[in-house]
């Protein structure tokens, strides 16, 4: 039986998580740190009590856990929309060079840990899954908000972006098949990886043909219409995804990726992102209030050092995409330093692990991890050219040579 304070408990998470959302932004700062941070101080067990409302949201808990649930499809569903499978081919080039040095440094670095910490296998890999996953909410905030979109490093950052999103998404399937399953035989977890891989493939190369045909179906519909079909289609290829075992947030992306050729692809993200923003932060939130925070001890110093791993093998991953690129070494900093930031992704693939029952370890990690780079990933890139004129000294621009009088004269007879 529902409690009769559900609605107004729901209501009072979602002022709360506004209240953090505008202090946010008056600090000029990535939300997702204080949503996570607001649902953990609210979870713990001394959480206050104001008459019948529980501050603490025990009875409305598993209704936040779905709106969270809800906000992990539509920030897929969304990233699928931004990168189109036609754009995703036009951009090999930068995705390749400097995606799979981005990839294999972050992955490898995963084993690291994981092997200093000495987890299980199904542990390691999340762990591994946990550090390559950039958070691209955050990185496109960044370079939004310090006015950077338009700078050529932006455009390698984007590419090695979509590749690592690429990457997360075999990734997550593989995750799947070895985790919720609940089988331990490899070629099970193999065969369901390879039919996982097999749905994504198919799924994308059928789907670009439906394409025109939803496209019909969408022509002269009212919004409400409009609304529907697209969010009907997003729910049934992410449950569908779910029962063949491909995580429903996979499914949700591909669903993404396939709308994004529709000619109404603009009207579908205007009607789409209010959903996200608002289930977005919710997810978040309701990660927080998932988490003990006085079991946080154990994972701060794990977490602090691969936070420092990660931004140091980011650092080099830039260097080389910079490298590849063309572009001056002082890059390396500007697309290191963005690219370092966790957040969406990393807790995605830790709730896999939570689903499979894992060592719980693996949450209090990815909580620290994650908070220390959403919050210190911003502040390098923001100082990234300081800190590197600091390092190796400001590039002095060349002084141009005055001309004399008969350089002048010279040239005038030369024209």
């Amino acid at each position: 039986m529902l409690s009769q304070t559900l609605i107004l408990e729901v209501g009072i998470a979602v002022f709360l998580v506004t209240v953090v959302g505008l202090l946010a932004n008056k600090l000029k700062f990535s939300v997702i740190p204080f949503f996570i941070i607001i649902g953990m101080v609210l979870g713990a067990e001394n959480a206050p009590k104001i008459g019948h409302i529980d501050l603490s949201f025990e009875e409305s808990k598993p209704f936040i856990e779905f709106m969270g649930r809800l906000g992990v499809l539509f920030l897929l569903f969304y990233l699928g929309l931004e990168f189109s499978v036609g754009r995703l081919i036009k951009s090999g080039k930068s995705i390749v060079s400097g995606g799979l040095v981005y990839v294999c440094l972050n992955f490898v670095s995963g084993l690291l840990i994981g092997w200093l910490m000495d987890l299980p296998f199904k542990e390691m890999m999340v762990l591994c899954g946990i550090m390559t996953s950039s958070s691209t909410a955050i990185v496109a905030k960044v370079l939004t908000d310090l006015k950077r979109t338009a700078n050529p490093e932006t455009e390698v950052i984007m590419g090695m972006i979509m590749f690592d999103d690429l990457f997360i998404a075999m990734h997550i399937s593989f995750l799947s098949g070895l985790i919720l399953t609940g089988s331990s035989s490899v070629w099970t977890v193999l065969g369901t990886s390879l039919l996982a891989l097999g749905f994504i493939l198919t799924f994308i190369i059928v789907g670009r043909k439906l394409v025109p045909s939803i496209d019909k179906l969408l022509q002269d519909t009212t919004s409400e219409i409009f609304i529907l079909i697209t969010i009907s289609l997003l729910f049934v290829i992410a449950g569908f995804s779910e029962t063949i075992h491909v995580a429903e947030a996979i499914g949700a992306l591909l669903a993404g990726l396939v709308l994004a050729d529709s000619k109404y692809i603009k009207k579908i993200e205007g009607m789409v992102l209010p959903f996200k923003d608002f289930f977005g932060a919710m997810f978040f939130f309701s990660f927080g209030l998932s988490i003990d925070m006085y079991s946080l001890g154990g994972a701060i110093g794990w977490a602090t050092l691969a936070a420092v791993i990660t931004i140091i093998c980011n650092l080099a991953s830039g260097y080389f995409a910079a490298k590849f690129a063309g572009m001056k070494p002082r890059a390396a900093f500007d697309i290191g330093f963005t690219l370092s930031a966790r957040g969406e992704f990393s807790i995605i693939m830790a709730n896999i692990g939570k689903a499979g029952k894992l060592l719980p370890v693996i949450q209090s990690f990815v909580v620290v991890y994650v908070l220390i780079l959403s919050i210190v990933s911003p502040l390098l890139t923001k100082e990234s050219r300081r800190i590197w004129n600091g390092l190796f000294g400001e590039e002095k621009a060349p002084i141009k040579k005055k001309k004399t009088l008969s350089d002048l004269e010279l040239q005038a007879k030369n024209d």
